[in-house]
């Protein structure tokens, strides 16, 4: 019995080594990148992963942008200066947004899995400092067009 118990203790041991992670995210007026900035800017995770955004300053949110998430995925919106968490289980590219400064650049992308950059990623709609700003963290993560 004795060692029936210690079987079972190690395999339950072993098994909750594959939980899903936190990842913190920081909602900042300026980092290391410049002003308005999510740090970091760039995050990798599993599927099933937590993003927690971190409302460190005031005046900002965390929201998917329109046409930038994996198909199927409802995309997300939380409030200005709230503090939200969201599980994210479906594979692909999530184009993040603080939605009062997405105009100064106020952008991140999160990549759930091991999946290819989608050709229409970023999309051509979003304003020119987003735009650049995607492309400058797409670049620097390895994903130059």
């Amino acid at each position: 019995m004795r060692s029936f118990l210690l079987g079972m203790t190690i395999i339950l041991a072993t098994a909750s080594g594959a939980q899903a992670e936190m990842h913190e995210v920081r909602m900042l007026n300026r980092g290391a990148s410049g002003p308005m900035v999510y740090e970091p800017d760039f995050l990798q995770i599993a599927p099933g992963d937590t993003v927690k955004f971190l409302a460190t300053a005031n005046g900002h949110n965390a929201a998917t942008i329109e046409g930038m998430v994996p198909a199927g995925h409802s995309g997300f919106k939380g409030g200005i200066n709230e503090e939200i968490e969201v599980t994210l289980d479906r594979e692909g590219f999530y184009g993040i947004k603080c939605s009062p400064h997405i105009g100064m650049g106020m952008v991140m992308v999160v990549r759930v899995g091991d999946v290819p950059l989608p050709e229409e990623f970023p999309v051509a709609d979003v304003p020119a400092r987003a735009g650049k700003r995607f492309g400058e963290i797409l670049s620097r993560n390895g994903f130059a067009r």
